[in-house]
């Protein structure tokens, strides 16, 4: 059996803990079931990371990262409206096969919004710097115009609410959507 280095174990304890705070938030998540989820002792996790907060910020760039990369190969190559239907049936499929990153979205920005609440602030700013990234990856192909920008962003938002709430796909809800918007058919499983 090959032996993880210490970066390698670092990644899989992000992704760990991606998965345990997207389905029990920041909250409701114990370093115990992180720990457990990748096989190794809490005070291993503790060498890696010096807490819980460091280990949730990991997980959220983390998430973060991935997003932003799914929008930017998406568009690769495209600008205005074939970037943002690029972006848009991406960032779908993303959601569709991978729940978790949404659900980790939706946890980030809960989290957030308690942490500001209690005073601290710095889990705000770091999700805060992970979405401008987002923004900025938008904003140059859809012709780095705000509105786009914004409606783009906006939608994504509205995407990730209505999923959350467990919205069915044939929903008339999903009816004003752009088409690459929509989730029609896309989250049958």
């Amino acid at each position: 059996m090959v032996r993880m280095s210490a970066e390698e174990r670092r990644e899989s304890v992000i992704r760990a803990a991606m998965s345990e705070f997207a389905r029990g938030g920041y909250y409701g998540t114990s370093t115990e079931a992180i720990a457990k989820r990748v096989g190794v002792s809490q005070p291993y996790l503790f060498r890696l990371f010096p807490g819980k907060k460091a280990i949730f910020l990991a997980a959220a760039e983390y998430c973060m990262e991935l997003t932003r990369r799914t929008f930017e190969e998406a568009s690769e190559g495209l600008q205005g409206e074939e970037a943002l239907h690029a972006m848009a049936n991406a960032y779908v499929k993303v959601i569709a096969e991978q729940p978790e990153r949404l659900l980790m979205q939706m946890q980030m920005y809960v989290a957030v919004a308690a942490a500001e609440e209690a005073g601290d602030h710095e889990l705000g700013e770091a999700v805060r710097a992970g979405w401008m990234r987002l923004w900025d990856v938008v904003h140059v192909p859809l012709g780095a115009d705000v509105d786009e920008t914004a409606t783009f962003m906006a939608y994504g938002m509205l995407v990730n609410c209505l999923v959350s709430m467990g919205f069915p796909p044939e929903h008339r809800v999903w009816e004003g959507l752009y088409p690459s918007a929509r989730i029609t058919g896309r989250l049958e499983k």
